[in-house]
């Protein structure tokens, strides 16, 4: 099988399972993403965080940006500009109003002031022991954080379910490392 066709595989076998949580274990799993995240730190104290609006069967993560938001970070959310660009990255707080974006995406609106984050909470379908992410398979993310790693220091976080850690993530040369794992269950760091 070529790595095209590992990935494919494994993206379908992890949305079914994820597809299989029911609503209180999701509702339970938010909260417990806040609290591990309180327990461990994983990004230290970013002054700029990015996150995600959940789509699909995501881990809600709004009360861990709420929290952030909270402790004096600021917010941003993704951007997708097209196919084959990295991220770009707009400041928003809990409560401001988003539009549509691509790929059933929620984003704040162009008049809205772009940030560069210092941690970013990256949403995955699977992660394995070594920090390799599979996505759903666009490489936005991977080419966001190539470029933001060549110009200054960053902390890619990873997030889901624990039941998306699997022992082995297909990736190749355009691949990207996380450097943290956090989930319902655990911080992992990545060496």
């Amino acid at each position: 099988m070529t790595l095209t066709e590992r990935k494919r595989a494994l993206r379908a076998a992890m949305q079914i399972r994820r597809q299989g949580l029911g609503e209180d274990e999701r509702r339970t799993a938010a909260a417990g993403l806040l609290e591990i995240y309180q327990l461990e730190r994983p990004a230290g104290s970013p002054a700029v965080v990015s996150g995600f609006w959940p789509i699909q069967d995501e881990i809600d993560i709004r009360p861990l940006m709420a929290h952030l938001h909270g402790e004096g970070c600021r917010l941003a959310l993704p951007v997708v500009k097209g196919r084959g660009q990295r991220l770009l990255f707009r400041a928003w707080q809990p409560g401001d109003p988003l539009e549509a974006g691509v790929f059933g995406t929620l984003q704040p609106s162009d008049r809205c002031e772009t940030l560069e984050p210092d941690a970013l909470l990256v949403p995955l379908l699977a992660c394995d022991e070594e920090g390799w992410r599979l996505g759903y398979g666009g490489g936005f993310y991977d080419r966001t954080l190539e470029d933001l790693r060549r110009r200054r220091k960053v902390t890619a976080i990873g997030v889901g379910f624990d039941r998306q850690l699997v022992p082995d993530v297909p990736h190749g040369a355009e691949d990207q490392r996380l450097d943290w794992l956090l989930t319902d269950r655990r911080a992992c760091a990545f060496v």
